[in-house]
Order: structure tokens, then sequence, then C-alpha cells
């Protein structure tokens, strides 16, 4: 008898870690008009992407997506829902800010008042503070009861 049980949450949160410094999330190409465009702009607009899949990759959400919104959409059609202080492995979505064109931004809270998610300058992944420093307001938490039912099954 095989009582081998893949542990999907930790896994999950290993991928969200060992992603930073990844390019692999920089570029999502689609065909617009006939012409082939990058509508991630070469990493500038990867947060959702990035978060997706992850997500997707780990069974969260069903899909992996280009924007905020779709990824919020998904997130909570899987059951995902609003908490006031995060725990490791939630996922943050900050409201608007005037260095970011008007774009919301999506990541992970990773415990220790740390995050991690696209850095747009760079256009790779990777782990700062959870509010920049106070510079950017977390307009909403997300987390999935399911993961601590995962837990006790344990």
């Amino acid at each position: 008898m095989n009582n081998t049980v893949l542990e999907r949450f930790k896994n999950y949160l290993k991928l969200i870690h060992n992603s930073t410094g990844t390019k692999m999330f920089r570029n999502l190409y689609v065909t617009q008009n006939g012409v082939s465009t990058d509508i991630t702009q070469n990493g500038l607009l990867s947060c959702a992407l990035f978060t997706s899949t992850i997500l997707y990759i780990c069974k969260y959400i069903h899909d992996i997506h280009a924007t905020v919104e779709s990824t919020i959409k998904d997130l909570k059609q899987n059951g995902w829902t609003e908490i006031t202080k995060p725990l490791p492995g939630a996922v943050i979505v900050w409201k608007n800010h005037k260095d970011t064109a008007g774009h919301s931004h999506i990541g992970f809270y990773v415990g220790n008042n740390k995050a991690i998610s696209n850095d747009s300058q760079r256009g790779y992944p990777r782990q700062s503070d959870w509010k920049f420093k106070g510079e950017r307001e977390v307009e909403v938490i997300l987390w999935n009861p399911e993961i601590e039912k995962e837990q006790a099954r344990k």
C-alpha cells in the first residue's frame, strides 16, 4: 500500500520562494490584429502572469492570467476569501500606485512582513517589504480556507 501524499501547500510555498530572480514570467505573447505582441511588455506588467502561474501549477485556480482583475476573479471562483491579516501563502493585491501607470499589483505574502511579487523595473519576481516600505497600500488579502483543511489532514 502506497502512503505517498503530495504536499501541495508546502510545494506552493517553495515555488513562490524559488521563483525569485527567474525571468520565466517576463513575457506573454498574443496575436492582436495579426500582430504578435508581448502583452507583459518584457516584465513590466508580469505580476498577474507570475502569481497566476504559481497558483495554477498548484491547482489553486483554473487558469493562467495576464491581468490582476482576471486573477482575482479566478481566485474568488475557487474559494479564496478576504482576510485582514496576511498568512504565508496569502495573495496580496496592492492598490494602484502613481509609479505604475495606474495599475494594481498582485503577489504573495511569505511571512516576516515580506512579499514576493514581480518587480516591474527588473522584470522578474523578487522579495520586498510587504507594503513596499509604506509606499503601497494593500487593497485586499486573499486566502483559501482549503489550505487549512489540507494541513489538518496531515
